[in-house]
């Protein structure tokens, strides 16, 4: 099963990169300018929205539910990366500087699965997406008072632990949408 989980990982993070790649060559690195609390709000958006659709039942502007989950996988991804990038004071950055640190920031998320899937046996593959949603929400509001913070924590992991699975927990709605 964990070299299912494995395939169906990598499919949805080529989908994810692609996507990265295409808008970075678009508008470059614009989002470079953002602070990490601004990263966090924009996942919010999109999480928030995905939860409205699944109450609601429908909605009113065409993009699909998975382009949202595509979202929050990226600009959790961008989250990372500018948490990596904190020295780097240039804004532009070409797709083939950034190239190498997304593979990076996706490979040591994808380790980060693999523990826990040993661990937890594949549960979430019995969960439904709207708890998906709601944990991805959760994981959202704990980052935010982390950041209100200023990222102290007495006993608790930190902003990066809680990226990583929004992350995870994003790939897992995606290949739960799919069956």
């Amino acid at each position: 099963m964990i070299e299912k989980t494995s395939a169906e990982y990598r499919e949805v993070i080529v989908t994810c990169k692609s996507l990265f790649e295409k808008k970075t060559r678009d508008y470059g690195t614009a989002w470079r300018i953002l602070r990490l609390p601004s990263i966090t709000d924009q996942i919010f958006i999109k999480a928030q929205r995905i939860r409205s659709i699944q109450e609601k039942g429908k909605q009113k502007v065409d993009d699909p539910i998975n382009d949202e989950f595509i979202g929050i996988i990226n600009y959790c991804i961008m989250a990372l990366m500018q948490m990596r990038l904190e020295h780097n004071s240039s804004l532009e950055l070409t797709f083939e500087e950034l190239e190498p640190i997304y593979d990076n920031v996706v490979n040591d998320t994808f380790e980060l699965l693999q523990q826990k899937n040993h661990d937890y046996g594949e549960a979430w593959r019995e969960m439904r997406v709207t708890s998906i949603t709601d944990i991805i929400l959760m994981k959202l509001l704990r980052v935010k008072q982390i950041e209100d913070n200023q990222g102290k924590t007495l006993i608790s992991e930190g902003v990066k632990a809680n990226y990583q699975d929004m992350i995870n927990y994003s790939v897992f709605a995606m290949i739960l949408s799919k069956t």
